[in-house]
């Protein structure tokens, strides 16, 4: 099946977390670390993220920090919770967003984002009833999108490792703990150290603060 090229990027705490105990994400990493991460953004076909973070947070996941064009946007969400006052619908218009939705997805909610601009994509969903991650790579790269970019949040991230579709990883660690919070990843079918999942060809640069971790995959399918 074909598929984008896949690179997964998200900043973690020293202890492993993408959020606090109180769900905020904003900021784990630096300043000069979210630069890079917008220098990323521009040189992907497509940003790719949860329904999760969209509520969370309400990104722009647009190009603002350094020159570049804008990814489109594409945001997981098997039931259709996409507000229409989120940002990504608002700016609809003027920025490509998707919406990859299961079969189940309310027919109303559908209605209402293709009117604001968003374009939605069915896409079957698995037995437990979570999309399935191989055939919504396989209806972006259908659409032409050949570079794809993993913002998270975790569920996504977890689900994208777990089915073992990432090419490259570029992991910002921000110098903080913060104990009790949401880790980068759940279950990833890992059982023992001899499925762990590892990286090749690894470099380590630091980013102010911040430390960068860049590697390609060596168990992709």
């Amino acid at each position: 099946m074909m598929r984008p090229r896949v690179t997964v990027a998200y900043a973690q705490t020293l202890d492993g977390c993408v959020a606090a105990a109180d769900g905020s994400s904003r900021w784990i990493s630096g300043p000069q670390s979210l630069v890079r991460t917008h220098q990323l953004r521009a040189a992907h076909d497509a940003i790719l993220v949860g329904i999760g973070t969209v509520l969370c947070d309400d990104p722009l996941l647009t190009v603002r920090l350094c020159a570049g064009p804008n990814p489109i946007r594409v945001v997981l969400d098997s039931q259709l919770r996409l507000p229409v006052t989120a940002q990504l619908v608002a700016t609809a218009p003027h920025t490509p967003t998707w919406v990859i939705h299961a079969p189940t997805a309310p027919m109303a909610a559908q209605t209402a984002l293709q009117a604001a601009g968003v374009r939605c994509w069915q896409v079957p969903v698995q037995s437990h009833g979570s999309i399935d991650m191989a055939a919504a790579l396989a209806v972006l790269a259908g659409a032409g999108v050949q570079t794809l970019m993993v913002e998270g949040g975790q569920r996504v991230l977890t689900a994208i490792m777990r089915a073992r579709l990432v090419d490259r990883v570029a992991l910002t660690i921000a110098p903080k703990w913060v104990g009790s919070g949401t880790s980068a990843l759940g279950d990833i079918g890992v059982t023992t150290m001899a499925q762990a999942l590892s990286l090749r060809n690894c470099r380590f640069s630091t980013c102010g603060d911040d430390m960068w971790l860049e590697g390609e995959c060596a168990d992709e399918r």
